[in-house]
């Protein structure tokens, strides 16, 4: 005569593997959201990148043009390097505003999503 599965064991076999599949699930999920992070991240150091580097070659280009229109090339690279002066205070001033909070809520959105 077989010996027929106690109702109770196969209850906590199927409450182990259930268990066992919810841990793999937030694992899948955890790295899921972890590569979209870091993917978004580093595909907008790459983009600033080269936007820094093209705004750096055009601010050359401008503070020499200036120079030229001046008449001392010196007095176009000051100016240049007054407006961001100017536009490193104003940055620093409203950080919050302009910087750290449309940060925190990119940030947010990208982990919750």
């Amino acid at each position: 005569m077989e010996k027929q599965p106690n109702a109770l064991g196969v209850l906590f076999e199927s409450a182990g593997d259930y268990l066992e599949t919810r841990v793999d699930l937030l694992k899948l999920k955890t790295v899921d959201k972890s590569s979209d992070v870091i993917s978004t991240v580093v595909s907008s150091m790459v983009i600033t990148l080269v936007i820094t580097f093209g705004i750096f070659i055009l601010n050359i280009g401008i503070s020499i043009w200036l120079g030229a229109v001046l008449g001392q090339m010196w007095y176009g690279f000051f100016i240049v390097g007054g407006f961001y002066l100017l536009l490193a205070v104003l940055l620093f001033v409203f950080k919050d505003k302009w910087l750290k909070g449309p940060v925190n809520d990119l940030i947010v959105k990208k982990i919750l999503n």
